[in-house]
């Protein structure tokens, strides 16, 4: 058969949501690159993606399903039929139910890199009829996402194309070069027009090093430098008084909490200079249109849901909005679609108890009435994604805990199951996605055979729902109905659904290039944005702004955080990483623990010790060391990762995980 490409579109956990040229030859992926579909994707994708088929057809990849013969963590698995494996699968679930209650089953994922076919859809719908606990996903977003939608309901941001348009753009816990490389020659192109970029990190990145201005922030104290930034423009009477008293309500009860931050205060607690956020006021008040990109480093820690608050007040503070090219861009999920995930689940949410994802080694330790018996997991790899990590490790490693993965590789979660099943991978099977960054839609078909006897979530859930007896006359139970029934649920269903029909991609009703406060308003009754909306301030011990201080000890002074790897999206293609993971320190950190490059350390805290080698690093700040996420534990010498050492602490709102407040000590061994 002669090789011919095919369109998809790559869901991976990225902003930038690429359309895809992929070339198939007898079912077989054996290239992927990007189309001209989405204007963003220009026509390339990112390397992770372009390997993609290393990741389809490598070592790791599951065939067929497995059941465990030894010890767990000992390897040992033997192959088993479907069939064998959903009879072992169906009779321990009921065992559970019958011995607990259906709240003993919980469903562990999280699906970032999933569309509503994967995350969500029958698999969703199994768990809700089943009576099995509730998860609320909080890795990533769920305290900025509280906090967008406490300040401006729901509103979508700056458009990334739109960038090219600004006269300042300020990268604020982000770094696109790893996790939206779409949005560095966008930047490139609005420098070249004469476009200054300031970037607040810990670290010098890439962007860093070419920015007007870095703003090195220790981690966690955001939330005061941004507070001191409103403040002084108050200050200097060069709020935007006229906006606020139209648009904002809250504007005086703000005003007074930022009041508390001088811009000396704050920058003490940063570990900058008075001058550099004056420098900042400054730049940010001469410059128009002026963007903020804020990103999902801002959350992970114990202020993090009031830190996002504060920085996506600084628009409407300084009058940003209303012109092209100006205000913020946080998730652009807030488009007006009219159709959500939901509609596909088509089963409302049940009343049983919601357990907390990031909580995960306590919920397995110490959780009774019921206890957790059996776990589900999907979308996830938890063993290395989750807080806590050593405990998580030993609660997995039980005996009577019956622990299900389904996934496309064998993770280091896969190794500590009792049954593993074999996952499709998104060019395997139908994907409907819209784009968190990008303001468009997907509707992907398979394009590729898949992999062994590999299944998607919904032909696996949609088979366990048939075997609890749990499907009901006109449910949707196909990839294509539940298509059909999402666009069905809602008005604009039948508009996107048709520009899908004509060209698989489709935008909004408000539109790709919407302008906040012009366009497209807060949904809000009064379409007014709330700068202390009253269900947030209520959550925060002290109120929304209250601010934690640095939780560094003098034996765990340094700052550990955990950005994502430019090749791997999480955990995902780390069974391709051979390189052993390193942790990044300052020249003077390191010297003053006798450390030199390359040298065997140990990472330690009260939750666990890491095994790695030390990269003296000039681009990482003194105070702060850096050990990215997505590790698997054979990329150290313990088998452990930066999740061993992160506190399971949740910020200030939603229950976020609090990754970047590890504080360590660091040395030889």
């Amino acid at each position: 058969m002669v090789a011919e490409q095919r369109s998809s579109a790559c869901p991976l956990d990225c902003p930038d949501l690429c359309g895809l040229t992929v070339t198939v030859d007898n079912g077989k992926v054996i290239g992927v690159d990007g189309d001209r579909r989405n204007p963003i994707t220009a026509g390339f994708v990112c390397g992770k993606v372009r390997k993609f088929a290393d990741h389809m057809y490598g070592d790791d990849r599951l065939a067929r399903p497995r059941i465990r013969t030894g010890p767990k963590g000992s390897g040992q698995f033997r192959d088993a039929t479907w069939a064998e494996a959903m009879d072992v699968i169906e009779q321990r679930m009921r065992a559970s139910i019958a011995t607990h209650g259906a709240e003993s089953i919980l469903p562990y994922h999280y699906g970032g890199s999933n569309g509503w076919l994967t995350e969500g859809a029958l698999a969703t719908r199994f768990f809700r009829r089943l009576g099995a606990s509730n998860l609320d996903r909080t890795f990533c977003a769920a305290a900025s996402t509280a906090a967008t939608q406490g300040l401006y309901a729901v509103i979508p941001g700056v458009a990334l194309e739109d960038y090219t348009h600004a006269k300042l753009i300020v990268l604020w816990g982000v770094n696109p070069a790893a996790t939206g490389i779409h949005l560095v020659p966008v930047i490139e192109r609005a420098k070249e027009l004469g476009a200054k970029l300031v970037v607040v990190d810990p670290r010098r990145t890439q962007l860093a090093k070419h920015a007007d201005m870095h703003l090195p922030v220790r981690p966690g104290a955001d939330l005061p430098v941004a507070l001191a930034i409103a403040n002084r423009l108050f200050e200097r009477g060069l709020a935007a008084t006229d906006f606020l008293a139209t648009h904002a309500t809250g504007v005086d009860e703000f005003r007074k909490r930022a009041s508390r931050w001088s811009l000396f205060d704050a920058a003490r607690e940063a570990g900058l200079s008075a001058g550099q956020l004056e420098e900042f006021v400054d730049l940010y008040v001469e410059s128009s249109p002026a963007v903020i990109r804020a990103g999902w480093g801002l959350e992970r820690n114990r202020n993090g849901g009031g830190a996002t608050a504060a920085v996506l007040a600084l628009p409407a503070i300084a009058g940003k909005f209303g012109v092209r090219g100006g205000g913020y861009t946080m998730a652009n999920s807030d488009a007006k679609w009219g159709v959500t995930s939901e509609h596909g689940i088509a089963e409302p949410r049940p009343a049983t108890r919601t357990i907390n994802m990031s909580g995960l080694s306590r919920t397995l330790a110490e959780l009774r009435d019921p206890p957790i018996s059996t776990l589900f997991v999907y979308n996830c790899n938890p063993a290395v994604t989750a807080p806590d990590q050593r405990v998580v490790v030993e609660q997995l490693a039980r005996d009577d805990l019956f622990v299900v993965v389904h996934d496309q590789v064998m993770t280091d979660t896969a190794q500590l199951a009792d049954v593993v099943l074999p996952a499709t991978t998104f060019l395997e099977h139908r994907e409907l996605r819209r784009g968190y960054g990008m303001m468009r839609m997907f509707d992907s078909p398979a394009v590729a055979a898949p992999f062994g006897e590999s299944r998607s979530n919904n032909q696996v859930f949609g088979e366990l729902m048939q075997r609890f007896s749990l499907v009901r006359d006109g449910d949707a139970m196909t990839d294509d109905a539940i298509v059909a029934q999402i666009f069905r649920s809602a008005p604009e269903g039948s508009a996107l659904a048709e520009q899908l029909r004509a060209s698989s991609i489709a935008v909004p009703s408000s539109g790709v290039h919407p302008l906040a406060f012009v366009d497209v308003f807060p949904n809000t009754p009064d379409r007014k944005m709330r700068l202390v909306p009253e269900h947030l301030d209520a959550q925060v011990e002290g109120g929304l702004y209250a601010y934690v201080s640095d939780p560094r000890t003098d034996d765990f002074p340094l700052a550990l955080i955990s950005p994502a790897l430019a090749t791997q999206v999480s955990s995902t293609f780390g069974q391709l990483r051979s390189a052993p993971g390193v942790l990044d320190m300052s020249r003077a950190d390191a010297a003053a623990r006798g450390i030199s490059d390359g040298d065997p350390i140990r990472i330690w805290n009260e939750y666990g010790e890491v095994h790695c080698t030390a990269r003296i690093d000039a681009d990482v700040r003194e105070g702060v060391c850096v050990l990215p996420k997505g590790l698997w534990r054979k990329h150290t010498a313990n088998g452990y990762t930066s999740n061993a050492l992160i506190p399971p602490r949740y910020a200030d709102l939603a229950g976020q995980a609090a990754f970047n407040d590890a504080r360590v000590q660091v040395a030889r061994r």
